[in-house]
């Protein structure tokens, strides 16, 4: 005569079969609130910005961070030509195209800076535009607010920097949610 119910085994796999799909849920619909490119990409710039205020004081230059819609690059400035130039030498500090559904908008003096996308073609002896944010080789910098924002959901990301060159992560802020 057979007893009728389940046995340990089937009951482990319901549970771990359930497990993985509430673990794949959370991730999908990001439960905590938290959007990760949006958090890794300012801690990004945090960090690009820490290393080039180090860079300038120890190398005595003067660099420069270009923002974009949708993109930033960094440019140091050459005393020889007395203009400035892509700062490309390096890899971590090559121009970055924001992950899709990112942008950025930037204030300076707590005034809204209108950005612009660079024209597609520069002629060969042309100049960069001139950077937004500017770190002397004093240590000195623009004062600035970068907020990354998730074109989708409204989500944001602050990085604020200040005139002695130093660059914080403002904690990201949810979008208000509709009642």
């Amino acid at each position: 005569m057979r007893n009728k119910g389940f046995t340990l085994v089937e009951i482990l796999v319901v549970l771990v079969i359930i497990a993985v799909m509430l673990s794949m849920a959370v991730l999908s619909i990001n439960v905590a609130g938290r959007d990760s490119q949006l958090h890794e990409e300012s801690r990004r710039i945090v960090g690009l910005l820490d290393l080039l205020h180090d860079r300038a004081l120890l190398e005595g230059r003067d660099f420069g961070l270009l923002v974009e819609p949708r993109a930033y690059e960094f440019l140091v400035y050459d005393n020889f030509r007395d203009r400035w130039q892509p700062f490309d030498t390096q890899r971590e500090f090559r121009r970055r195209e924001l992950p899709k559904g990112l942008s950025l908008r930037l204030e300076l003096d707590a005034r809204q800076v209108v950005l612009k996308a660079p024209p597609s073609e520069l002629a060969a002896d042309a100049a960069p535009p001139t950077p937004q944010i500017a770190i002397a080789a004093s240590g000195e910098g623009t004062p600035f607010r970068l907020t990354l924002v998730r074109d989708a959901t409204g989500a944001t990301s602050v990085v604020s920097g200040d005139a002695f060159g130093k660059t914080k992560l403002e904690r990201p802020k949810a979008p208000a949610r509709a009642s």
